[in-house]
């Protein structure tokens, strides 16, 4: 009886252990818990700040940022060892409780942004760009503003329709390439614009360059979810959006530089 009694012991040991939440446990999931699994400093280097590169987070608050349509940032954005993370343990529909998409207070024209982004398994949100803020004409920044995707390729539903996937230019152009990490793990991102000329870059590959205004730029929109929609895509200078799709998303080392 003994020996059974410390069998059990030992194999109680050895589960809870195994249940703990890991790197891959935690970020796997629908929660904040991995928002606390790595820390980052957000923090320039002396030469990116000769470059004239600015922050957009600093790592320890929600400065610089607020709620499309003018309000603080809900609650449920939450800023943890240096990481701008969305709480999903409430819910109002398809989107979190006091959550909502969150825009920079800083409008931007030519622009290089970069960012790391991970996003909970079978998760969904975006970053959008050139977002016009007109409440009274729009509802939502996608009304408006172009969006690079982020997504868990493996998982989510809108991995399976072209143009939706990890790095896509949001139902415009596909990404060239499939260089996305999976659920849980960091990517980096760089989107630049200059002169109408748009890079998409994710892991250090650029997966989508474009021109944006142009013929070819409104026909693409038009063939698009878009099309309806008769301002998209048209202003030339806007704020970058963080996206609340419902699923738990991270970002950090949020830095921009004006061209």
């Amino acid at each position: 009886m003994k020996r059974m009694l410390a069998g059990i012991v030992l194999l109680a040991a050895i589960t809870s252990c195994n249940n703990k939440s890991g790197p891959e446990t935690a970020a796997g999931t629908d929660t904040a818990t991995a928002s606390k699994i790595e820390t980052s400093e957000n923090k320039l280097t002396d030469q990116e700040k000769a470059d004239g590169w600015q922050l957009l987070f600093d790592g320890e608050s929600t400065k610089g940022w607020h709620k499309y349509g003018g309000n603080p940032v809900g609650s449920a954005w939450k800023v943890a060892d240096g990481n701008l993370y969305l709480d999903t343990l409430v819910k109002e529909n398809w989107q979190i409780k006091d959550g909502g998409d969150i825009v920079s207070d800083e409008e931007f024209e030519n622009f290089h942004l970069k960012l790391e982004w991970k996003i909970a398994k079978d998760g969904n949100s975006g970053i959008m760009f050139y977002v016009h803020e007109d409440t009274l004409k729009y509802k939502w920044p996608w009304e408006t503003a172009p969006e690079m995707q982020v997504l868990d390729n493996n998982g989510h539903p809108d991995s399976k329709i072209i143009k939706h996937r990890a790095g896509d230019l949001y139902d415009l152009i596909s990404s060239s390439k499939e260089t996305v990490r999976p659920a849980g793990e960091w990517n980096q991102v760089e989107i630049k614009c200059v002169n109408a000329k748009l890079e998409l870059w994710l892991n250090g590959e650029n997966v989508v360059s474009t021109t944006l205004w142009d013929d070819a730029w409104k026909k693409l929109v038009a063939g698009s979810k878009f099309a309806k929609m008769p301002d998209f895509g048209i202003y030339k200078k806007g704020k970058i959006a963080l996206q609340d799709h419902g699923n738990a998303v991270w970002f950090r080392n949020i830095m921009i530089k004006r061209m």
